[in-house]
């Protein structure tokens, strides 16, 4: 049976995972404080995105995906001796790689800057302050990467809890970064790059003992010819683009908006924040948790055991995003208020910010989704079906940033603005990065659609016996939870002006509870119990 020691791994990463996320609260509270939203965030937000969309794209994207089915494999199949050696040859590999690509971004960051930050090139002191901060984020690509490559050795052994509590290693670190080391820099905002550096290297530190507990750590070898890894890179291919669309949908956004009023890339990295939240500890964690016990099931082709897993992922999954949805969408501004509103952090950020949380939260169900489906191909060793259904989404993102910029523009702006040129009217009229959100949240459902099409089409699926049920269960419960979030909204309306912190702080809390209450206390009412989350 799947379904207990999945449920058991789930809990342990979600957890840590928690822990990881409540901290990066705290790390972008503590950093919103101490700098608020102006170009000096800014360009730290563009400086830390690119590595950090790298770092998806290696490490949790195509790299996991490619990497633990066939680590899977030789676990299965082989001795441990192939097993310590396959370690070997593909952090000898990774590594070397990895190593290349720092370099080549360290020294050419000033042209990586131009590429993925257009608008600080009129503004001298910006774009030299980015790339700064992107020669000091850089290496943390290389150090992250080799962390993903232990703790997807160690999510193999069903060690969830480990890997999933490191993170907390890189927020511990930016919060520092914020709270001390930027108030002894001629420089403060350059403390957050050292932050990111040291968080990097600690990181793959934390990790080590642990593979040394499974007789997994050895000394990296270049492996670049090796059967096992030749096929891992043949996977990982199509997945460095395939399985991390949002983050190149959100690299797009970093582009754009750039060339929007400043604040708007600290504004976006918030919506990002809150999204993380859900999207971490419950979408990230099913399709890590979901992906040996699919690929377990491939190797010994029990083609029952992976429909009910991936059931069981899709409804856990289901349970957790479409009231996380609208939760947040209706209650982004009273949570950017009570978290963020201190310090240098204005009402006026707080607006803009609750403007691209609503947005892009629309994404929030087919997000945590497209985690769950993609390992069910990752699983199977296929990995071109998701390269044309993220292709698919990121043309649709492109032009949907462009036609809802468009509209909001049109919308929005004054007469005056509209006289001017084009360019010159978006750099000047707040508010217009919600439409990079709305844009990113229709694509990630382009996305969805087009993996659940063809896995339907693939044959390998078979829907378990209950759906119906269960989605009238949780529509019952959404509406119930909507109506009481909404009879809190209109009772304290006010979050930004003349506010106590105190009081925000108790009315959210009056707010989260009761919907959460209303919403689990539906389910169980609807005839949901416990036992149901263990699977048929």
């Amino acid at each position: 049976m799947k379904s207990p020691s999945m449920l058991r791994g789930l809990l342990s990463f979600s957890s840590m995972t928690m822990v990881s996320r409540v901290l990066g609260l705290v790390r972008d509270m503590s950093i919103n404080a101490a700098f608020g939203a102006n170009g000096a965030t800014d360009a730290f937000w563009v400086a830390f995105r690119i590595p950090n969309f790298m770092r998806r794209l290696f490490a949790e994207g195509s790299f996991s995906t490619a990497f633990v089915p066939v680590f899977t494999e030789v676990k299965e199949k082989g001795t441990h001796a192939q097993l310590k050696e396959l370690m070997a040859r593909v952090s000898g590999t990774l590594g070397g790689v990895l190593l290349l690509i720092t370099a080549l971004g360290i020294i050419f960051a000033p042209q990586v800057t131009v590429l993925f930050s257009p608008g600080a090139i009129d503004e001298p002191r910006k774009f030299e302050l980015t790339v700064e901060l992107l020669r000091l984020t850089f290496p943390f690509l290389l150090f992250v990467s080799l962390t993903a490559l232990s703790g997807g050795a160690l999510n193999s052994f069903h060690r969830f809890g480990l890997p999933a509590l490191t993170p907390v290693i890189l927020n511990l670190c930016m919060i520092a970064g914020a709270l001390w080391l930027s108030k002894r820099l001629h420089t403060p905002i350059m403390a957050m790059g050292w932050a990111i550096l040291a968080a990097g290297i600690l990181q793959l530190l934390f990790q080590l003992p642990a593979l040394r507990g499974l007789d997994l750590l050895t000394l990296p070898r270049w492996g670049w010819s090796h059967p096992e890894v030749r096929r891992i890179m043949r996977l990982m291919v199509p997945t460095l683009f395939g399985s991390s669309v949002a983050q190149i949908n959100l690299l797009f956004d970093t582009v754009i908006a750039s060339l929007l009023v400043v604040g708007s890339q600290s504004w976006l990295s918030q919506a990002d924040r809150f999204l993380e939240l859900p999207l971490g500890v419950f979408g990230v964690a099913l399709g890590t948790v979901i992906l040996p016990s699919l690929s377990r099931h491939h190797v010994s082709t029990d083609t029952a055991g992976f429909s009910r897993a991936l059931d069981w992922g899709l409804r856990v999954t289901l349970l957790i995003a479409v009231p996380a949805m609208f939760a947040l969408m209706l209650l982004a501004g009273p949570l950017v208020a009570t978290l963020f509103q201190h310090g240098h952090w204005s009402a006026h950020d707080t607006h803009m910010a609750t403007l691209s949380i609503t947005a892009l939260s629309f994404g929030l169900p087919a997000f945590a989704l497209v985690k769950v489906l993609l390992p069910a191909f990752y699983a199977r060793q296929d990995t071109r079906t998701p390269v044309r259904a993220a292709v698919a989404s990121l043309l649709s993102n492109m032009l949907l940033n462009v036609v809802f910029l468009a509209l909001l523009f049109e919308l929005w702006a004054s007469p005056e603005l509209k006289r001017l040129t084009w360019l010159d009217g978006l750099a000047r009229l707040p508010g217009l990065h919600m439409a990079l959100g709305l844009a990113s949240a229709v694509a990630a459902y382009v996305n969805l659609w087009l993996l659940w099409h063809w896995l339907r089409k693939a044959g390998v699926y078979q829907r378990q016996p209950g759906w119906s049920r269960h989605l009238l269960r949780l529509a019952a419960a959404c509406v119930v939870m909507v109506a009481v979030l909404l009879l809190g909204r209109w009772v304290w309306p006010d979050w930004v002006h003349g506010v106590p912190v105190l009081t925000r702080l108790w009315h959210l809390a009056v707010l989260v509870l009761a919907g959460g209450a209303s919403y689990v206390a539906m389910l169980f009412a609807g005839g949901f119990r416990l036992r149901d989350l263990r699977g048929a």
